[in-house]
């Protein structure tokens, strides 16, 4: 059993996104009619480029694969930018200075916020988290447009991430 302090505590959320005053303990059920936070980031470069991250082999969901995004759960008295620059931070190295909501999706028990962060960071300074990462590559546009649409793309996330590829063009409505 874990330790008390190695608890990750949520806030949940009611399915409007308004604050529940209800504390979620990761890997517990989460009760019916409350949701947790998640935020999702894409990194593009200012060249164009975006950053996909592959994911540790001892990942439960979909190990090994590469996913087009960093993220996680907000933590307890997170906001979902504070919560994505984090997660970016940790999973990448990067440091966004800005971000922008290009979605929001809604799961059976989970709110999904989408970011965009671009940046201009030197793209060899890309950092790994233990556990989370173990590797990354930088897909020029059309290499990320195939990526998107090839089965290499966790599934879930080609469904997150739908309205904003079509709006893009990355992929047909």
């Amino acid at each position: 059993m874990k330790e008390m302090t190695d608890m990750e505590i949520w806030d949940g959320y009611l399915k409007d996104g308004s604050l529940a005053n209800v504390d979620l303990v990761r890997g517990e059920p989460i009760p019916e009619g409350l949701y947790h936070l998640v935020c999702e980031i894409l990194v593009r470069h200012d060249d164009g480029d975006h950053l996909v991250m592959q994911r540790a082999w001892e990942k439960p969901n979909f190990g090994g694969y590469f996913e087009a995004s960093a993220g996680g759960s907000a933590l307890k008295g997170e906001d979902k930018i504070t919560c994505a620059k984090r997660e970016l931070l940790e999973e990448t190295g990067i440091v966004a200075g800005s971000l922008e909501q290009i979605g929001t999706f809604l799961s059976h028990n989970t709110i999904y916020f989408q970011f965009l962060c671009r940046t201009d960071q030197d793209k060899t300074s890309v950092t790994l988290q233990e556990g989370e990462t173990i590797s990354y590559k930088w897909l020029t546009e059309k290499e990320f447009i195939a990526f998107v649409n090839s089965d290499k793309l966790i599934p879930v996330q080609k469904v997150r991430y739908a309205d904003h590829f079509k709006r893009l063009g990355y992929i047909e409505v």
